[in-house]
């Protein structure tokens, strides 16, 4: 099973070059002409309604190894920062392909009917963990997150994927990801404006003059907040990770077996799972049914 990973990332890498070229396909299918670049500009955070995302969902047994080890300290330091809603906040552990912001229920549907093809299973080592800004000197959202080891076949495809998922999905938004508007938007560097403007979101890859560019950074999640960010804060979530990483210093070995399509809260953080595909057999459940459903 573990040769079966070799050459994935240049085969996806190709499927995302194809995947740009059906995106006009997709938006006409999906959402022709309901894309609303507006909110770009704004002093305000565009009003959040509903995000959903392609994420792969961490197994059983890694989310089973960060509450034994991290979780307890973590709520901990949050609630003696006064951080109560983070310290409670809703998430089912994972690592972002991409995310997009669309109203209309539908859009789940519409996503899986895009969706490139998966890859196989895929393995990485997550590890080291940061805090992070949405973009420096915004103020919020903040999280503190955990890695992944940016080397290796499996971070490979994971990079490769996400090329072509954002391609793919992208044309699917309805505008930008709220969350990039307003003062996010305003403290971004070029790049990432640029990113905002044409897929909706900054942070992914895409295919530019024939080659990739890619911004995209994997992790994982397990803190996100909408309080500032102040420097008490900054100073202290810093050292909690330092804490962490000595407490995991080679991080912990992952095998994602699953990827899904899900909705998110403003910040991020998964709040519900719509489908999730096997990525051993492609075959695609709907979680609130439970049925397997056909793409």
């Amino acid at each position: 099973m573990r040769n079966r990973f070799a050459g994935m990332g240049a085969l996806l890498a190709m499927t995302a070059i194809a995947g740009l070229a059906a995106a006009p396909a997709l938006a006409a299918d999906g959402n022709a002409g309901q894309i609303d670049n507006s909110a770009i500009g704004q002093e305000a955070f565009r009003p959040h309604v509903r995000t959903w995302g392609l994420v792969f969902t961490l197994p059983e047994a890694v989310v089973g190894k960060l509450n034994a080890t991290v979780a307890g300290p973590l709520k901990e330091q949050l609630l003696a920062l006064g951080l109560e809603t983070e310290a409670i906040r809703s998430n089912i552990p994972h690592v972002t392909v991409v995310h997009i912001h669309n109203p209309d229920e539908k859009t789940p549907e519409r996503m899986l009917a895009a969706l490139p093809r998966p890859p196989a299973p895929v393995q990485v080592q997550l590890k080291k963990f940061y805090t992070t800004e949405a973009a420096k000197g915004a103020g919020s959202p903040w999280w503190l997150d955990l890695g992944v080891v940016k080397e290796g076949p499996g971070y490979e495809t994971l990079m490769a994927y996400n090329t072509a998922a954002t391609a793919a999905l992208a044309p699917l938004r309805d505008g930008p990801l709220p969350r990039v508007t307003g003062p996010v938007y305003a403290k971004m560097g070029e790049a990432g404006k640029e990113l905002v403007r044409t897929v909706g979101v900054s942070g992914v890859n895409v295919t530019k003059d024939g080659k990739e560019a890619r911004t995209h950074n994997p992790h994982n999640t397990l803190v996100y907040s909408t309080k500032p960010f102040t420097p008490a804060i900054n100073a202290t979530m810093d050292g909690l990770a330092a804490h962490f990483n000595a407490i995991l210093p080679e991080g912990v070995p992952t095998t994602f077996d699953t990827v899904s399509i899900v909705e998110l809260g403003f910040s991020g953080n998964v709040t519900r799972e719509v489908y999730r595909i096997n990525l051993e057999d492609g075959s695609v459940r709907d979680i609130a049914s439970g049925e397997i459903v056909k793409r």
